[in-house]
């Protein structure tokens, strides 16, 4: 008797291990544990993910976005960490559990719905392309064998790749780790002209330079987690579809000047 008591307890201790191994994590219950969001998001895309020098403080829709997902959590905005990422690198620190979800121009492909968990679109963007009013570009087929800069790890490349070849425009494309280094690169001249998301741009507009007519494709951006957390997921998309219905995104949109 004793023996058969030992080993239903053995079984038992080992279906509950066995449970717990086999369960998939609550990304929401390790969130509320650590006591803040690990958001990553832009440093340098003004009205999306921004770091206002003058503040010190992120500012944009998309850390709007984190402070509303932050206060359906914890009932408070503000206990939020940000983490600055860029294209290249966006995936692999939510991979890496280094944030807990990425709101960072994150363009929703099938692609990368293989790999990520995507909430429900927040804005709808396209590709568009800036040059120097003084280069006297004034439409695509005028970049024929100019040097066209993008971001490393964005959906940007395949998108003008495939506009030239429609075009029959033959471009120099060259990579840049950020939209800061390329806006510097176009200003400087070492390139002839900044393609990115055209509100991306809209940030970057001064009375220098111009956004060129032409756009292609369309750019939708969702808020990646980490593939099967459906507990954050599901929270995500409350939260974007109570800003949507109140009205409130119309309003952040304006706030950050996207609404064109």
């Amino acid at each position: 008797m004793k023996f058969s008591l030992k080993a239903l307890f053995v079984a038992a201790a080992l279906t509950i291990t066995i449970g717990t191994a086999n369960a998939k994590p609550n990304g929401l219950d390790q969130i509320k544990r650590n006591g803040a969001l690990t958001v990553g998001v832009k440093d340098d895309v003004p009205g999306f993910g921004y770091m206002n020098p003058a503040t010190k403080q992120y500012e944009g829709l998309e850390i709007d976005l984190a402070k509303a997902i932050a206060k359906k959590i914890f009932g408070n905005e503000n206990k939020i960490k940000y983490v600055p990422v860029t294209a290249k690198n966006r995936g692999a620190f939510l991979n890496q559990d280094r944030i807990d979800m990425v709101i960072a121009t994150f363009t929703v492909t099938d692609e990368r719905k293989q790999n990520f968990d995507f909430s429900d679109i927040y804005y709808t963007d396209s590709v568009g392309i800036m040059v120097k009013k003084a280069s006297g570009i004034t439409s695509f087929k005028n970049l024929e064998n100019k040097k066209v800069g993008i971001t490393q790890g964005a959906m940007t490349a395949t998108t003008i790749k495939n506009a030239a070849i429609k075009e029959g425009v033959f471009l120099n494309i060259i990579n840049y780790p950020s939209n800061r280094t390329l806006k510097d690169a176009l200003d400087n001249g070492e390139i002839d002209a900044f393609c990115i998301d055209k509100s991306i741009l809209h940030g970057y507009l001064d009375s220098s330079v111009t956004i060129l007519p032409e756009h292609y494709d369309e750019m939708m951006y969702g808020i990646a987690i980490k593939k099967d957390n459906t507990p954050v997921t599901k929270l995500v998309n409350e939260v974007i579809r109570d800003l949507i219905k109140s009205g409130q995104l119309d309003k952040l949109l304006i706030k950050h000047k996207l609404n064109f």
